[in-house]
């Protein structure tokens, strides 16, 4: 005999839709839903209502906002010639926590990934160019995670703004702080050795 109940069966599946959630975590979730009052399980509701209706993205960087510019693109204390690029908004609030970068970002939505069907046009790259070219940006930090497609994008990009004068930088990659050399794999230790500084 099965144990089905149709719309508890639906909340699991809904949640099982959120990236990296399996069916365990999913049903968790349901049943804490389940388990929360009316009226939170209405708050939780409308949270997810105002999200899909207020936030869009900024119309300068494409960070996500409730406003025409989002809260970096409107702080006139950021340093508006250098311009750090990043895959997706979850990487601006990373790189924000370290409170140690004071310019300003712009968000490609993706890398270039001909494997799943996403090449340049699908990306923010046109509207990067586009700032580039004004004259105003000194430096531009790629800042795109150190995979296949985040480095082909990063080089691409690094192509585009040649004619432009504009130094273009990458993030330093390689050996986590704590971590030991003799865990570390081949391709971080190559990275550490290229991206060391001088003491």
């Amino acid at each position: 005999m099965t144990y089905n109940v149709e719309a508890l069966t639906t909340l699991v599946e809904q949640f099982m839709k959120i990236p990296s959630v399996g069916r365990k975590t999913a049903q968790r979730m349901a049943f804490h839903v389940l388990n929360i009052s009316k009226k939170e399980a209405e708050d939780f509701a409308q949270a997810i209502l105002d999200a899909h209706e207020k936030i869009r993205k900024c119309s300068i960087c494409f960070n996500l906002s409730q406003d025409e510019l989002c809260p970096v693109c409107k702080n006139p204390s950021r340093d508006t010639g250098v311009i750090c690029v990043v895959e997706d908004p979850r990487d601006v609030i990373a790189i924000e926590r370290t409170r140690e970068f004071s310019g300003v970002y712009h968000v490609l939505h993706g890398v270039i990934s001909p494997m799943n069907a996403i090449g340049p046009e699908q990306l923010t790259i046109k509207q990067l160019v586009s700032r580039t070219a004004k004259g105003e940006v000194k430096e531009v930090i790629m800042a795109t995670n150190p995979t296949v497609e985040g480095d082909t994008t990063a080089m691409y990009i690094a192509k585009l703004l040649k004619p432009f004068e504009v130094k273009v930088t990458r993030l330093a990659y390689g050996i986590p702080v704590g971590a030991d050399l003799e865990y570390a794999d081949d391709v971080t230790l190559m990275r550490a050795l290229e991206g060391r500084t001088v003491l």
